[in-house]
């Protein structure tokens, strides 16, 4: 039996495919409903309007729309925050500006590893020479 620390509540409870106990997981889906509920009588809210109604964090109704629990399909307002820099998005977890950046950082990032890999084969064939020579 492999037990664990709830990360919500500090609980010690068997663990989950929710790695939460079972009072936090009730709690995390009346929480969902709450969401849900609101969101279909106010389809043209934001997610702080919809935190501020319903006194849920604007992390916990972002992780039930990143899990595809809660479309924003028909919610042509609803926007979360970009993991990186905060800016609102509608899907994914970066917006198109730190997506690009990442995707900058990682090519230089592949330059700079295949230029040390360059180098570092020029240098080995010199000194198998001179260890040949030193060692015949």
């Amino acid at each position: 039996m492999n037990l664990d620390n709830c990360p919500r509540c500090g609980r010690l409870y068997v663990k989950n495919l929710m790695e939460l106990c079972q009072p936090c997981i009730k709690e995390l889906e009346h929480e969902y409903e709450i969401c849900v509920n609101y969101l279909r009588e106010n389809r043209g809210t934001n997610i702080q309007e919809l935190s501020d109604a319903t006194e849920i964090s604007i992390k916990e109704i972002t992780r039930f729309i990143r899990e595809g629990r809660i479309s924003i399909a028909n919610a042509p307002n609803m926007t979360y925050p970009c993991e990186v820099c905060g800016t609102l998005i509608r899907e994914g977890h970066m917006c198109d500006s730190c997506r690009n950046r990442l995707r900058k950082d990682l090519s230089n990032a592949a330059k700079e590893s295949a230029a040390a890999d360059a180098s570092r084969h020029t240098h080995e064939g010199a000194y198998r020479a001179i260890d040949k020579l030193r060692n015949p």
